[in-house]
């Protein structure tokens, strides 16, 4: 049986609309997935979910609200500017993540999801009952800070991964990602690759995505 190829996301992480649509402009044609950054989203509201969604109408568009209360209002608002998916972080009451999934369903019926973001102490007691919730996408993050301290990826992150995919969630992963740790995730039912800085602050973006997906289906295609 063929492997599921993973999705590319490109992560938007901006602090200016110019700067997110200048460079979703140069990979959006590249990469499967397109996401509205959070700190571009503080700065300039759902303006931006709304670009990119005329810029790239086929394109699936992910608001990273990283949203904590108010699920059903927030995702409302961004899958009306065009929003497909929405995050939400995991230490968010399951009533606000059910809220924001009922949300962007009654727009964007079967397409429009929520994603669980992974971020500090959560259980996988707590991951069923996302699952239980209806919602089966989450993304497993090495954060930015983690990173700047100098933590790597590792055999604790890949075991959480595994589980996860186990249980039944799509997961995503995200985190200081190039083409060249793709390779530590072989063997893994990966759902997307996130990648921000990786692709847009590439010398030629959109050849850095292509040298994404080249990869990925080098590993994942066979």
């Amino acid at each position: 049986m063929k492997n599921r190829i993973p999705n590319l996301q490109v992560a938007l992480d901006h602090s200016d609309l110019q700067g997110a649509v200048k460079a979703a402009v140069s990979v959006g044609q590249e990469v499967d997935i397109i996401e509205a950054g959070t700190v571009c989203l503080l700065q300039v509201g759902s303006e931006l979910v709304e670009v990119l969604h005329n810029l790239f109408p086929d394109k699936i568009i992910v608001a990273d609200t990283k949203c904590a209360d108010a699920g059903g209002t927030v995702a409302k608002n961004n899958a009306l500017r065009g929003a497909d998916w929405m995050t939400c972080i995991c230490c968010a009451t399951v009533p606000t993540m059910k809220a924001a999934l009922k949300a962007i369903k009654e727009v964007k019926g079967d397409r429009g999801e929520i994603q669980i973001e992974l971020y500090g102490n959560w259980t996988f007691e707590e991951a069923q009952t996302w699952l239980d919730a209806g919602i089966s996408q989450a993304i497993y993050h090495q954060s930015r800070d983690a990173l700047l301290a100098g933590q790597t990826w590792g055999e604790k992150d890949l075991s959480k991964i595994k589980k996860l995919v186990d249980m039944g969630f799509r997961v995503s992963v995200t985190g200081g990602l190039n083409v060249d740790t793709l390779k530590l995730f072989e063997g893994i039912d990966v759902y997307t690759f996130i990648a921000g800085r990786g692709i847009t602050e590439a010398k030629n973006p959109a050849e850095a995505a292509r040298a994404f997906k080249d990869e990925i289906k080098r590993i994942w295609g066979s």
